[in-house]
């Protein structure tokens, strides 16, 4: 188990006002996603494998 805090960074498309979620890559074998508006609020815990399934699906055309 790792102590390390998530480094938390938002899309370089995201400059629409702060309407956006946050994704941190920095920890093992998990990725965080939270709502950029609430960073204190709730986080969403995704295994490191199906979140990249989920990019690499809607980068597909």
């Amino acid at each position: 188990m790792t102590t390390e805090s998530p480094r938390w960074f938002k899309s370089s498309y995201s400059n629409n006002g702060g309407d956006c979620v946050e994704v941190a890559t920095n920890l093992p074998g998990v990725v965080p996603v939270r709502d950029s508006k609430t960073p204190g609020g709730p986080v969403l815990n995704f295994q490191a494998a199906a979140f990249a399934a989920f990019v690499a699906g809607i980068r597909t055309p």
